[in-house]
């Protein structure tokens, strides 16, 4: 029996094809789903210890199991591949720098690939400050005034950043359309 397992989601058997031969030589079994309700089912019933995930699925998108997974502590530190021919449809609903994942755009090479899953388990080594942040903090003392209204200056302006980031990729969606 395989000591880990791969979980490889994506509705394009010639991908998870693809990604099964590029994978290292090791002891592991890959698993596939060519859905993301199907994907999300082998996520909680094998505990995979890797990820890749296509962003565009049918029935449920990568982007709901994405979700999922952000939204389940015990799910949170699996590592995670995103996987997507198109990087704009992903930087659409995250922004970059993606802090919990790595993206490999599709088409891929086997380094690229490698590359993307060393990636991805340095980074599901990372503590989740989000996650913390939603644990009920104690109210600030009167004098902490200004550091509540430093905190609510930099939620604007990280909003006003993420609107800039998708205005750009859609003005640079144009112009690769124009050109």
């Amino acid at each position: 029996m395989a000591g880990h397992k791969i979980l490889v989601i994506d509705d394009s058997k010639v991908i998870r094809m693809r990604v099964r031969d590029m994978l290292p030589e090791g002891d592991f079994q890959v698993l596939e789903a060519k859905d993301g309700a199907e994907g999300l089912n082998l996520i909680r019933q094998e505990q995979p210890n890797l990820i890749m995930l296509d962003f565009l699925l049918p029935r449920v998108s990568g982007w709901e199991v994405y979700q999922e997974l952000q939204n389940e502590n015990n799910l949170q530190s699996i590592p995670l591949v995103i996987m997507s021919g198109r990087k704009e449809e992903v930087t659409d609903k995250l922004t970059e720098p993606f802090e919990f994942f790595e993206f490999i755009e599709k088409p891929f090479e086997k380094h690229q690939l490698q590359e993307a899953i060393k990636g991805a388990i340095t980074k599901s080594r990372l503590p989740r400050l989000r996650a913390e942040s939603s644990k009920p903090v104690a109210a600030p003392a009167v004098d902490n005034s200004e550091v509540i209204e430093l905190r609510q200056k930099v939620e604007a302006m990280e909003t006003e950043i993420a609107n800039m980031k998708r205005a750009l990729t859609q003005l640079v969606n144009f112009v690769k359309q124009k050109l």
